[in-house]
């Protein structure tokens, strides 16, 4: 078999409403997720796993592992605290020695620009509806480019854009009807895709050498049977969800078929004179993506209304296009959550098949009920059970011909899960917090964090777990 490059990119993801805490320190501003409510019984993200001030002592524990890269977010509030006027030198200063400590290490950073934080002075102002948002983000990202272009190689744009539109009403502010709710993201969507065109371009002429692209969702589609209508099915899904991200940013146009569904739907974006050369212009080096599962489609024709429940991987359906459908084959997570190692392999030759870039996987990972026994240990064996099944299919993707840059699970820290609060854990490190009670914050290994270390060691050679 063929095996991980050696300069392959080991490494693990956070976001920074997620991790960081500190929320109204350092003249940081509000985002949408510091003002949104939260679900009974679930934390907000004021202090969340308190990287902000742990950062030192959390990339040592990294460095502990071996990571060579480690993919965070920086909070628009902090470096724009109302998203479009004066730079914050506390902001700057912080993600500055948050850069220089992984350095130190050896760590590459891998910086998402955007992850769900829009500042709330822009939502105020209509969000990612009002086209001077776009203005607005380049004008972050100059900032962003200008401070830590020398030091950083690799850029994301915007964190699962595609999930943003899909489930707009769970992530971000969107409120309405669910056909006024639809047009007004799709709006946004193509407001947001401009931005990261123009983003992309905007860093290949200020740093030479650095690399950027997008990171969405991205889950391959299976046919509930081989049924035409099924199959039919699959394709608008996976258009919907999928390709309409991709083929943007990759070629600059919108795909077929999902704009086939928009105007079905009665919501197209208004494009204006010059969006389209825009969109055409921007050539990503990679393409980053997140992937937890597979989705399973049926026959669309049955539903009678859209359901807006679901989330980034449980797909209900929408009247006429799909019905999202349970996948007898595949267990589930403690949350509900399919899981399906062979679909990674299968998505992962899916993406590079159709676009030929270098691909990295920036979120992948179990979300537990994580304890911590009588002898102080976390033995997260099914965790291992997890990560280990999903890079062996990686490896053989790469077997395969993918060409596959790197592996950045969620997540390096526990930290709080959008939709499930605290007691939902990913991390290989545990951060001793619960829901309502802080406790002391420290920090343990649990079993996954000697494993993983034991992967990067041997390039992903040695995956066995010794129970």
């Amino acid at each position: 078999m063929k095996q991980f490059k050696q300069d392959f990119l080991w490494g693990a993801s956070t976001s920074a409403y997620q991790v960081e805490g500190a929320y109204g320190e350092d003249d940081k501003g509000l985002s949408v997720q510091d003002v949104k409510a939260v679900l009974p019984g679930t934390p907000d993200f004021k202090v969340a796993s308190d990287h902000y001030h742990h950062f030192k002592e959390d990339i040592a524990l990294m460095a502990e592992m071996g990571f060579k890269t480690y993919r965070f977010s920086i909070a628009w509030t902090r470096i724009i605290p109302d998203g479009d006027g004066a730079i914050n030198p506390k902001g700057i200063e912080f993600y500055s020695k948050l850069i220089d400590e992984c350095l130190k290490y050896k760590i590459e950073p891998l910086i998402t620009m955007y992850h769900f934080d829009l500042p709330f002075e822009l939502e105020k102002k209509g969000g990612w509806s009002n086209r001077k948002t776009i203005d607005a983000f380049l004008k972050y990202a100059k900032v962003l480019f200008e401070e830590f272009g020398t030091r950083v190689k690799y850029w994301l744009t915007i964190n699962e854009e595609n999930m943003m539109i899909l489930h707009g009403a769970a992530i971000g502010t969107v409120n309405g009807s669910a056909a006024e709710v639809q047009k007004i993201l799709y709006q946004q969507n193509h407001h947001m895709l401009i931005a990261q065109a123009l983003t992309m371009k905007l860093l290949h002429k200020m740093v030479v050498g650095a690399k950027i692209g997008p990171a969405p969702n991205i889950s391959y589609v299976y046919p509930k049977t081989c049924k035409p209508e099924d199959i039919l099915a699959m394709q608008n899904f996976t258009a919907i969800r999928n390709w309409l991200y991709l083929d943007m940013a990759v070629y600059g146009r919108y795909n077929t078929v999902a704009w086939n569904f928009m105007e079905k739907t009665g919501i197209t974006p208004a494009i204006e004179a010059g969006d389209m050369e825009v969109l055409k212009d921007a050539k990503p080096d990679f393409i980053a993506f997140n992937y937890y599962a597979t989705a399973t489609v049926a026959d669309g024709s049955a539903i009678f209304e859209d359901d807006e429940s679901g989330d980034q991987q449980i797909s209900i359906g929408m009247k006429g296009f799909y019905a999202g459908s349970k996948n007898e084959y595949l267990q589930k997570t403690q949350f509900g959550w399919e899981v399906d190692p062979e679909g990674f392999r299968i998505t992962l030759r899916e993406i590079y098949d159709r676009y030929h870039l270098p691909l990295i996987v920036t979120e992948n990972g179990l979300g537990a009920y994580d304890e911590v026994n009588e002898n102080g240990e976390i033995i997260d064996d099914y965790r291992i059970e997890y990560l280990q099944k999903h890079i062996m299919q990686a490896k053989l993707a790469v077997d395969d011909g993918v060409e596959l840059l790197g592996y950045c699970p969620w997540s390096a820290i526990d930290l709080i899960s959008t939709h499930q609060g605290f007691v939902k854990r990913y991390g290989f490190i545990y951060v001793n917090r619960t829901e309502d009670d802080l406790k002391d914050m420290k920090r343990l290994k649990k079993k996954s964090f000697y494993w993983y270390k034991k992967v990067i060691a041997s390039n992903g050679e040695d995956l066995t777990n010794n129970k």
